[in-house]
C-alpha cells in the first residue's frame, strides 16, 4: 500500500475501509439524520427569504407601513432574515452535538482503528 490511491479506498490507520464505512448501516443512518434537518431547515428558510422577495416587490405599502419611527415593517422583516440565520445556524450546532457528532465520532475511531470515548462522556470540542 504505497500509493495514494491504494491508501484512499483501503483503511485508514488500521480501521475500516472508507467503502466499507460507505455501505453500513451507521453511515447511511448518519446521512439519514442528516437529511432529516437540512432539508426541511432549508426549504423553511427558502421560503421565509422568498416570502420576503415578494412582499419587498409586490406590497409595497404593507412594507412602508411605519412600526416605530422611521422604522417600517421591510426593516423589521430584513433585520428578521439575519436573525433567523443565526437561529438556524444555534439550532443546528445543537442539533448536531446531539445527533450526529456521537454517531460520527463512532464512525471516524472505526475508520482511524482506534478507540472510541465512552458514549455516555461528552467533551466539549474547540470548533474552529
Amino acid at each position: 500500500m504505497t500509493t495514494k490511491e491504494e491508501r484512499s479506498s483501503t483503511d485508514a490507520g488500521g480501521g475500516s475501509t472508507f467503502a466499507e464505512v460507505q455501505q453500513s448501516e451507521e453511515f447511511q443512518g448518519l446521512k439519514r439524520t442528516l437529511r432529516r434537518f437540512v432539508f426541511p431547515a432549508t426549504v423553511l428558510f427558502l421560503a421565509w427569504y422568498v416570502l420576503y422577495i415578494l412582499l419587498s416587490a409586490y406590497a409595497r405599502d404593507f412594507m412602508a407601513t411605519k412600526l416605530l419611527g422611521n422604522i417600517n415593517v421591510a426593516y423589521v422583516l430584513g433585520l428578521s432574515q439575519f436573525v433567523s440565520t443565526f437561529v438556524i445556524a444555534y439550532v443546528y450546532s445543537k442539533y448536531a452535538d446531539k445527533h450526529f457528532d456521537p454517531t460520527a465520532d463512532r464512525i471516524r475511531h472505526r475508520l482511524e482503528g482506534t478507540t472510541a470515548a465512552p458514549a455516555t462522556t461528552t467533551s466539549k470540542r474547540t470548533r474552529s
